[in-house]
């Protein structure tokens, strides 16, 4: 077993870890400003399942040993925490509401999102970041997004989420400067919704 999570832990991630990251980098801050775009992971990374392509760059590129990481059942698991702690330092908590960066692959465990850090008043930016993997980006718009960034409104096809999932984006919206950040990734590509952006209809 301690040979398995040896190899897991030693997957080289990016072929280049400094160009790598910067590219990853790059497109995560282009999808967050277009919100509603999706955005392909520029870099293939070799990480254990279920860590997908564009959730794992997007691990190694924004986290580190200062910034508390919590993660789903379904990526609590040895392989995956070994390689996220062998690439990135980041210590792993069991409340959600400690993380800086919340990571979900199943999700029937997505968190509800007052229950994440929101930031405070003096220091909004000591919110949560949420990296959720859904079956996919494009499906049948159900609304549209818009907000800051998005010239006209873009269709929002994001598949899978919980019933309750557009109530609490709503409030999360309403507490802005505080509130929550989403990377939506899917196999490797990756759509970001800034606390800023609507979803209507």
């Amino acid at each position: 077993m301690s040979s398995l999570l040896d190899s897991a832990a030693l997957l080289p991630g990016f072929a280049d870890p400094v160009l790598g990251g910067q590219a990853v980098f790059r497109a995560v801050l282009d999808a967050l400003a277009r919100p509603g775009r999706p955005v392909t992971c520029p870099e293939p990374v070799a990480a254990p399942a279920p860590l997908g392509r564009a959730m794992a760059a997007a691990a190694l590129t924004l986290v580190d040993f200062d910034t508390p990481v919590w993660l789903d059942p379904a990526l609590a698991i040895p392989a995956a925490q070994s390689f996220l702690r062998f690439h990135t330092g980041a210590p792993l908590v069991a409340d959600a509401a400690a993380a800086s960066f919340v990571f979900v692959a199943d999700l029937a465990a997505l968190p509800r999102l007052g229950g994440l850090a929101l930031g405070e008043d003096r220091y909004p930016d000591r919110s949560a970041t949420l990296v959720v993997e859904v079956p996919a980006l494009d499906g049948t718009a159900m609304g549209r997004f818009t907000g800051p960034g998005i010239a006209t409104a873009e269709p929002a096809g994001v598949v899978g989420l919980p019933s309750w999932f557009r109530e609490d984006w709503a409030a999360n919206g309403a507490a802005y400067p505080l509130g929550v950040d989403l990377l939506f990734t899917c196999g490797d590509r990756m759509l970001g919704l800034p606390r800023t952006t609507r979803w209507e209809g």
